[in-house]
């Protein structure tokens, strides 16, 4: 058996022993109010902050809701972390990740920029990519909005955040200043098979039943550099990367993949596995309390690797 972390198996327990329909039986509507739900009931209350206040971001089929975190007053040139969040592309949205967002913030003191791009079914691959990339070229561009000059960026992702901001890294590395990519639990490898997602595939919160359910939703190429990046063909100029992982996440050979390419290919990598954890760990820090250690650990990393 592998090790599980008390706080870890508490919550698994509770949420394997729940009734009812599980999210990949239900509807996408109705899948996210789930997911909704279950992050108000896990999740840690949101840190107090200088600014946190809603954007509208210009994208390629209209305006993407956007929300704005500030721990303190920025300096007149400072940089943003660009945030995209988890989901499978399906559910999330700024009220799932609003703890999160806002406590990177306050850990890091960066701007932070969540972007609330379009999700399957409604809009499935690769809408949701074209989303992130025009976001994060809006917010190159210093838009007033953010309230100072953006002196470089930060693109950040959970799941299928981590996903979107590898991807986005890529197709901008030589268009616009980017110092860093950090993916949480990214999934990098549509083809992928065995391994962890065997091992891990009932159980652990992200189950192989799901996956299934959010690629049937959201129709990827999996040949496609956007679907996965672990099978780009170039590596050139990427920016340094923090690769989170857990030990218990149907993704986690993805993401140790990834972590290991780019290493190979010259890339300054920061790789950190949280042992005894679960996929998703980063929206449930008020119920496993050891997540904010881990996100703890990720922010003295992300400093490390802008220094």
């Amino acid at each position: 058996m592998p090790f599980v972390r008390e706080d870890v198996a508490a919550v698994v327990n509770l949420i394997n022993a729940q009734p009812g329909p599980l999210m990949h039986e239900v509807d996408a509507a109705t899948a996210r109010g789930m997911y909704l739900a279950m992050v108000a009931a896990l999740e840690a209350p949101a840190a107090s902050l200088h600014r946190r206040a809603d954007l509208l971001i210009p994208g390629p089929a209209g305006p993407l809701r956007g929300r704005i975190y500030q721990s303190a007053e920025p300096a007149a040139q400072a940089p943003v972390l660009t945030y995209f969040h988890g989901g499978g592309w399906v559910i999330g949205d700024l009220e799932t990740h609003d703890s999160l967002c806002a406590e990177i913030a306050r850990l890091s003191g960066h701007t932070v920029v969540a972007v609330d791009y379009r999700l399957a079914p409604e809009a499935p691959f690769p809408a949701a990519t074209e989303d992130c990339l025009a976001a994060a070229r809006w917010v190159a561009g210093s838009p007033a909005e953010i309230g100072h000059g953006v002196s470089g960026q930060i693109l950040a992702g959970d799941s299928a955040g981590g996903n979107l901001a590898a991807a986005v890294a890529r197709d901008l590395r030589h268009e616009i200043p980017l110092l860093a990519q950090w993916l949480i639990y990214p999934g990098v490898d549509m083809a992928a098979s065995g391994g962890s997602l065997e091992a891990f595939a009932e159980g652990y919160l992200l189950t192989a039943a799901g996956m299934m359910w959010f690629m049937q939703q959201y129709q990827p190429d999996p040949a496609h550099r956007w679907a996965s990046p672990l099978h780009a063909a170039e590596w050139d100029g990427l920016p340094p990367a923090l690769v989170f992982t857990c030990s218990l996440d149907p993704l986690r050979d993805q993401g140790r993949a990834y972590a290991a390419r780019l290493v190979s290919n010259g890339i300054r990598t920061i790789f950190r596995e949280a042992e005894g954890q679960v996929h998703g760990c980063m929206n449930a820090r008020g119920a496993v309390r050891s997540a904010q250690a881990d996100l703890e650990g990720q922010i003295a990393d992300l400093k490390a690797l802008l220094a």
